[in-house]
């Protein structure tokens, strides 16, 4: 009897084994056999088709020829990713290893104004960083006064501000 693996997770789970099977079943209830398809979209089209389309859904023909890729865009772009299908084609079924997709399809949109449609073609704002309060700083820096040693007693005053900082919050 081989000896008994022992475990240094501690009963931890990484997140990525917690969410890998829901994210697997709604992407699959859409069609996407590949979630990696949905996730890393700008690494498998390229930055340019990514930030002007979104992949919507994946469906398959009663004849079992391949599968239609339906991509959501807003109007002026239709016509650029129009120009680019056979391109997306090709990026997306090399994702998938084998000719999967046989057809690529455009659908407009606006880019806000509409319930169901609306889609947000850019990325998010980066929110700004919180401004540390000074006295925090001063109170953190007295405490770590005492170190001897200066990179350390720096840290520990950054990590004593960070840490007052969000106690404050």
């Amino acid at each position: 009897m081989p000896p008994r693996r022992t475990t240094t997770t501690k009963g931890f789970a990484r997140t990525a084994s917690l969410l890998s099977g829901k994210i697997r079943k709604v992407s699959e209830s859409r069609g996407f056999a590949q979630s990696r398809l949905l996730t890393n979209w700008a690494e498998v089209v390229g930055e340019e088709a990514a930030a002007m389309s979104r992949p919507v859904e994946v469906s398959y023909g009663r004849g079992g020829m391949g599968a239609t890729l339906t991509l959501l865009t807003t109007g002026a772009n239709a016509p650029v990713l129009e120009m680019q299908k056979e391109q997306l084609r090709t990026r997306v079924n090399a994702v998938y290893g084998y000719n999967a997709i046989a057809r690529v399809r455009v659908t407009q949109t606006a880019a806000t104004g509409f319930s169901e449609g609306r889609v947000a073609f850019e990325h998010a704002p980066k929110k700004a960083a919180p401004v540390p309060d000074p006295a925090l700083r001063e109170k953190a820096t007295q405490t770590a006064a005492q170190i001897g040693d200066n990179s350390l007693r720096d840290a520990l005053a950054r990590l004593g501000e960070n840490i007052l900082n969000k106690n404050n919050r």
